[in-house]
């Protein structure tokens, strides 16, 4: 018997190398000190997998690592969240992609090298792998061109074998947002946008804009609005819920990624929209509570006793 997954995660793979305690974002030509760093499991997939496995969700990913160092870190750290990593496909042509993170406050500035993570395609995924998962979960599409070319036709695979499907695109870094929106987002349950990404794939300059532009397409558009909190749309309906606060940010690496976590794993159990968006609030909140994006996230038990600490809940 094969084993199944509540979610199967289909994303990017790499590893964060966190620089906390910056004086000042860098300037040309000059060096600053980091008080702090940490090399961690990155990726915004990887995050959302490692969290929404603490969450009590059964999970499996999906992605391409290099033979290297940097992978063995990956495939332990997910291992560790017990993430299943046996569709994980190990390249020894490319090298383990690779984040440096420079947080100052909670503005960060990020380089990375994509490595292995681009090549992967639609031709490394198959149905018997699809079929295995209740949930298909997308995320950092631009920074897999293997994959983005063909995201129609594996969001059309996954809904015809019955999966309900989510997707994060995160951020364009050529900022071209060249997707096809008609197409793909019918097929989409849940699209996981942020503010400033939801603006810049519409073209519009408020959300109200974006959100008409969109909306003859989308299931559930989810919008995260940071310390704002978040927003649901779907056809009738039209939601915000407050945010969680946390006055001591440690960082907000991986904080929408949590929110993801906590929005999917919700929305799984078949909560009601306005569940939904709260549990992604609080998650997203937890996770400013420590270092990286997983950093908060170490157990079911501890994330329950930090929403108790820290927020109340």
């Amino acid at each position: 018997m094969m084993e199944r997954f509540e979610i199967l995660v289909v994303g990017e793979l790499n590893v964060d190398l966190i620089l906390n305690g910056l004086p000042s974002l860098p300037e040309e030509g000059k060096e600053i000190l980091a008080n702090e760093m940490t090399l961690t499991l990155g990726s915004s997939s990887a995050i959302f997998a490692s969290n929404a496995s603490v969450l009590g969700n059964k999970v499996a990913f999906l992605g391409k690592i290099g033979n290297d160092s940097f992978g063995e870190l990956v495939i332990e750290s997910l291992e560790n969240k017990k993430v299943n990593t046996g569709l994980i496909i190990k390249s020894e042509k490319e090298k383990t992609g690779a984040t440096i993170v420079l947080n100052y406050g909670e503005n960060r500035a990020m380089v990375t090298h994509p490595g292995a993570m681009e090549t992967m395609t639609l031709a490394d995924i198959h149905e018997d792998m699809l079929v295995r998962a209740r949930h298909l979960h997308v995320s950092s599409i631009y920074l897999q061109p293997g994959i983005k070319k063909d995201l129609t036709a594996l969001f059309t695979m996954a809904k015809g074998l019955g999966l309900t499907t989510s997707l994060d695109m995160q951020w364009d870094p050529e900022e071209k947002w060249d997707i096809d929106v008609k197409n793909l987002l019918p097929l989409v349950d849940v699209f996981l946008p942020n503010e400033a990404e939801l603006l810049a794939l519409t073209a519009q300059k408020d959300i109200d804009s974006a959100i008409s532009m969109l909306k003859p397409y989308v299931n559930s558009l989810i919008i995260k609005m940071g310390n704002k909190g978040s927003r649901g749309v779907e056809r009738e309906r039209d939601i915000t819920a407050p945010p969680y606060l946390n006055d001591k940010v440690i960082d907000a690496i991986g904080a929408g990624d949590s929110f993801n976590s906590g929005f999917i794993t919700r929305y799984l159990e078949g909560e009601p929209l306005e569940e939904c968006l709260r549990y992604g609030n609080l998650a997203g909140a937890v996770n400013t509570t420590a270092a990286g994006g997983t950093g908060a996230f170490t157990s079911l038990k501890a994330f329950r006793k930090t929403a108790r600490k820290h927020f109340g809940v």
